[in-house]
């Protein structure tokens, strides 16, 4: 039997992480080079998203940086073909690239829940489905899939993004289910609230709403992003080799209600 903590190496794995240029994916980023593994970054922030590249280095792990806009199929098959010619393979996947947008349901506007729903529902299918071919071909390899405590429940003026984070929850189960035999796990974090830089924005703009948001999470407080490292770096890792098709809520308690 392994080492317990020896299940949580990523040493001499690539890990391709979406979304990397702040919030929950620049942390879960440096999580997986600290841990050792060499690491992809992709985000449509490009000044942002080289900054944490240079933290990747500065931690000794090989790092390449891309903008990439998960809407364009061209655009995340370009980064594949640029993660395999730089690194020959990809072991670890997580889709953190997301966005929202808050307004009372009959007032949402059908372009504005089209582009919630092309970032993060077809965006998260893009990536899995091109870098999942990959991972078949190498017999092995990890999705890390960002959903949702909105994609289990209701969230009010949150129409497109429950409605989105709802279809990555089914479209995890369904990759996992059709890959379980194949060598890849399929999985997703479903996390309340956090605290990333534009969250925090929202939530300094308008006190009423972080009330809102702290009155719902039995924990009292929302997230912060480094919260979120140790349950992306379990599905990451051989400490999660018997789970695939899983939702973990990081969530202060907010789906124990």
């Amino acid at each position: 039997m392994p080492n317990a903590l020896s299940l949580f190496d990523l040493s001499g794995r690539v890990a391709v992480v979406t979304g990397a240029a702040s919030g929950l994916g620049r942390s879960v980023a440096l999580a997986y080079a600290d841990a050792g593994a060499d690491v992809a970054l992709a985000d449509v922030s490009a000044e942002p998203l080289a900054a944490v590249a240079g933290e990747v280095e500065a931690k000794g792990r090989k790092v390449i940086a891309r903008a990439v806009d998960v809407t364009s199929r061209e655009a995340v098959e370009r980064f594949h073909d640029d993660v395999l010619a730089t690194f020959g393979r990809a072991d670890i996947l997580a889709n953190a690239a997301g966005i929202t947008k808050r307004m009372p349901s009959e007032d949402f506007a059908e372009e504005d829940f089209a582009r919630v729903l092309s970032v993060n529902l077809f965006g998260t299918f893009r990536t899995c489905q091109v870098f999942g071919r990959t991972m078949l071909r190498q017999g092995k390899g990890s999705i890390v899939n960002f959903a949702s405590v909105g994609g289990l429940v209701g969230l009010y003026n949150s129409l497109a993004y429950s409605a989105s984070k709802g279809g990555v929850v089914q479209l995890t189960r369904v990759f996992a289910l059709e890959w379980a035999q194949r060598g890849v796990r399929v999985n997703a974090l479903a996390p309340c609230t956090f605290e990333t830089p534009l969250v925090k924005q929202v939530l300094e703009y308008d006190p009423a709403y972080r009330q809102t948001v702290e009155a719902g999470i039995p924990m009292g407080r929302p997230g912060q992003p480094e919260e979120i490292v140790g349950a992306a770096l379990f599905l990451a890792s051989d400490a999660s080799a018997m789970v695939t098709g899983h939702i973990l809520a990081v969530d202060g308690g907010y789906l124990a209600r």
